[in-house]
């Protein structure tokens, strides 16, 4: 499909939007899109500790613990990279709202499919379908997200709303100790699921009241709506003391942007953007997914624990969430590339020393969950900050488009071939097996972290049409 230009305006809406200072709108925004990730850590975490459970006569599943911590989270991640790729593009040429509906339903539906599983192949089929969902949440919310928060609270409220995937991780490692222990076998994984779902229902009834991004609208020929939306929330602020926006910019609008044009923008006019978005999917990805997947395996197999895994993983994911959290200011007052090169650099560092306590046979259940709370908190910054990066660095017609592509790439490389090697790993119970596999997470991360440092965008406080110009901007400049 081509490019096709219905018009052309002059617009301050950006500058607009970048001068509203913090209020409940904002708030909402954040409850309504950034609580999804909780939804993820809820999902995946569930799983994880549920993976000894589901292996046992009983369950109603005939399935194995390598199956359900290789192959079916392979699946998810394999369901999320093609969820990102399609509502991705359908986020960039319908809009974000519509898009962040739609993912969400996909997600609900999955899910409660999911807790009536009576075979392998169904528990497969609708984890694949859960990710699918999921995936194209992480295109349609990041895209939204960074387009309504104003620049100088972009970098920590993106870092903390992508950690927040870390209270949901607490809360599913916290609720599966009960569901394991209190309910029978058959019961317990399936109502884990069903509060899932439940979650789910109440974030859509705060989505609702979520407007698209008037950016989207005022490039796709809706530039009266987008400008009464920025009205309607100056009213709701009620602050008469606004500083007049200074920045205008002149739009040739158009209905459509075709993948041609997405394509020529990430490879020709931002080479080293899409090099530096790639290192840093990929570093991220395979130490959270090809590793945080298993730790239950891990647990069951070296340390003999299978139903109290739980409360181990609730200590790792609020420290995750802490990293963020305290961490994330950092990132707009000391700056992008020198917290995201230390992030990655120092967490592949910290699990690198883990990997070799842990073949040293020194560690226990308690320890190793101690260093890896450790090499989590800086990693988890560091992690987010791939998502904050990728939607920032790329102009606005190809933000989802951008967000999905290094989203698929790098998590697939991590996230599908990783869990099914790493599963293999540590089903043999060779202790080196595993530091082997904590070592490959490490020196991907820092080598993740080196690439920033060269290629690294400094975007802290900047508006995103600073740091990329719209393709339809009337005089939109190269970078690379």
């Amino acid at each position: 499909m081509s490019d096709v230009e219905t018009g052309t305006i002059t617009t301050k809406v950006p500058a607009r939007l970048d001068r509203l200072p913090w209020s409940r709108w904002h708030w909402m925004i954040v409850i309504g899109l950034g609580t999804v990730w909780i939804l993820d850590g809820l999902e995946v975490t569930i799983v994880g500790n549920l993976s000894a459970q589901l292996a046992k006569p009983g369950s109603g599943l005939d399935i194995t613990q390598a199956q359900v911590a290789g192959v079916a989270a392979a699946l998810y991640v394999a369901g999320a990279c093609s969820g990102a790729l399609f509502f991705g593009w359908l986020t960039d040429k319908f809009g974000r709202k519509k898009l962040f509906i739609i993912t969400l339903v996909v997600y609900l539906v999955a899910t409660l499919l999911t807790a009536f599983s009576f075979s392998a192949w169904w528990f497969f089929l609708f984890r694949f379908m859960t990710g699918f969902g999921i995936g194209g949440e992480y295109a349609a919310i990041n895209s939204a997200i960074d387009e309504l928060i104003p620049s100088r609270h972009r970098g920590r409220i993106d870092i903390i709303i992508n950690g927040s995937y870390w209270l949901g991780a607490a809360g599913g490692a916290l609720l599966t100790v009960p569901l394991l222990n209190d309910l029978p076998v058959n019961i317990g994984w399936r109502v884990a699921f069903g509060l899932g779902v439940v979650l789910g229902l109440a974030i859509l009834l705060v989505r609702r009241n979520v407007p698209e991004s008037p950016r989207w609208l005022f490039i796709h020929g809706r530039d009266r709506e987008a400008e009464q939306l920025v009205d309607d929330v100056e009213r709701q602020i009620g602050r008469d003391d606004l500083p007049e926006p200074e920045k205008s910019m002149t739009i040739h609008q158009r209905k459509s942007i075709g993948f041609v044009r997405i394509a020529h923008t990430m490879v020709a006019l931002y080479p080293k953007r899409t090099v530096l978005g790639l290192s840093l999917f990929i570093g991220q990805a395979f130490l959270y997914n090809a590793i945080t997947f298993g730790y239950a395996q891990i647990l069951s197999t070296f340390f003999n624990i299978d139903t109290h895994t739980g409360y181990y993983f609730a200590v790792i994911a609020v420290g995750n969430f802490l990293g963020p959290l305290l961490l994330g200011h950092l990132f707009d007052t000391v700056g992008r590339v020198p917290m995201i090169s230390a992030t990655y650099i120092g967490s592949g560092v910290l699990l690198l020393g883990t990997a070799w306590l842990f073949n040293q046979g020194v560690l226990t259940a308690v320890t190793l969950t101690a260093c890896w709370s450790v090499v989590l908190f800086v990693a988890s910054a560091g992690a987010s900050s791939a998502y904050l990066t990728v939607s920032e660095i790329f102009p606005m017609e190809t933000r989802a488009m951008a967000i999905a592509f290094f989203f698929a790439i790098g998590t697939a490389a991590g996230g599908i071939a990783g869990p099914l090697v790493f599963a293999t790993l540590v089903e043999s119970g060779v202790p080196g097996d595993t530091a082997l596999a904590f070592t490959i997470g490490g020196l991907v991360m820092i080598a993740g972290g080196l690439v920033e440092l060269f290629l690294g965008v400094k975007a802290e406080r900047k508006g995103l049409e600073d740091i990329a110009a719209p393709l339809s901007a009337a005089e939109a400049t190269k970078a690379t």
